[in-house]
């Protein structure tokens, strides 16, 4: 039995997790930007951020090279835990994950198309093709894994999905080889957001925010529809236009995300699971913490593959997965009871 005592530690402990949250993520961020092949004190970092001298190269390093792929990869991180919430919440699937439901794989696998038929695109066309296969893949997945007797289940979805990823990225691959744009896809394929461009950050910005933003306003809905769709439809929601609109934020946060840097899953996976056993059901705190925890992951990710190998750099899908496989593993042998 859940006591109130209990139920009011809850929002304390979503307070403690934004809050110190936060502090770590911005000491995570200032430690990413000192770490590299040149490593930099981290007064030289904040006097770059706040007092920015463009004679000084180490400034210039900083503020060209280091702070967009830092930037990159708190927003990336945020995106991808985000949008592994919702999508565990709209479907009380707690397998699910843009990268094990196949919607990094389907991104991928447009971005293969756009390289080989469109070279030359900006990025903003590069984001929408990464859209356009979230959006595929998602479909397929869905689709195929409702067929049949039973329906779905969360173990079936994760199955479709792998075998739509492992098919996706064929297509790829072998795109990749005819039309000799392997090198091109090498970065995105194995996962990481070296090379990151203030430009690009602008352009991924609005649409990550926006993702989030909206994600905050459905946080309520998508609590209801974790309880169950006969329990939301009993208390007047229009589960339909909720997940509608919740498919939507996944597309638009993974794809963005995928975009920049490419086959990174587990993130979706691993944070909303610890978020909701610190904090309960209620997505009013899972998002947002969600959200901090997930850029936090990203960038502690990014330090360490710039630390294991240096100079060299290990990319960070592969050290995220070091987690993720025995966490997915783990939950599916409980045969996806986690929600």
């Amino acid at each position: 039995m859940v006591t109130d005592d209990h139920r009011a530690k809850r929002p304390v402990a979503g307070v403690l997790i934004i809050v110190g949250g936060l502090i770590l993520l911005a000491l995570g961020f200032i430690l990413s930007i000192a770490v590299g092949a040149v490593d930099i004190r981290f007064s030289t970092v904040i006097e770059a951020i706040f007092q920015f001298h463009p004679d000084v190269t180490q400034h210039q390093i900083i503020r060209e090279l280091r702070l967009p792929r830092s930037t990159a990869a708190v927003l990336v991180g945020a995106a991808l835990a985000v949008s592994g919430a919702i999508m565990q919440g709209m479907t009380r699937n707690p397998l699910a994950d843009p990268g094990i439901l196949g919607i990094n794989a389907g991104a991928g696998f447009m971005l293969a198309i756009c390289f080989a038929f469109f070279p030359g695109l900006s990025f903003n066309y590069i984001i929408l093709f990464s859209f356009a296969g979230a959006a595929i893949s998602t479909v397929l997945v869905y689709t195929l894994g409702s067929a049949g007797k039973g329906g779905m289940s969360p173990v079936r979805l994760a199955i479709v999905g792998a075998a739509i990823s492992a098919l996706l990225i064929a297509l790829s691959d072998g795109i990749a080889l005819y039309f000799q744009i392997a090198q091109d896809l090498a970065f995105w394929s194995a996962g990481g957001i070296a090379g990151t461009k203030w430009s690009q950050v602008h352009i991924l910005l609005p649409w990550i925010i926006a993702g989030l933003i909206g994600a905050m306003m459905l946080s309520r809905y998508i609590t209801v529809l974790s309880l169950g769709e006969d329990v939301a439809r009993g208390l007047g929601q229009r589960t339909g236009t909720i997940k509608l609109l919740g498919s939507i934020l996944v597309l638009i946060l993974a794809g963005a995300s995928v975009s920049v840097v490419g086959a990174v899953g587990f993130v979706g996976l691993i944070i909303p699971h610890i978020v909701r056993s610190l904090v309960g059901v209620d997505y009013r705190w899972i998002i947002p913490c969600s959200a901090i925890l997930g850029g936090l992951l990203m960038v502690l990710a990014d330090i360490g593959g710039r630390m294991i190998n240096p100079p060299y750099e290990t990319p960070i899908g592969a050290l995220i997965a070091l987690i993720g496989v025995p966490f997915f593993l783990y939950l599916a042998r409980k045969g996806g009871k986690g929600l």
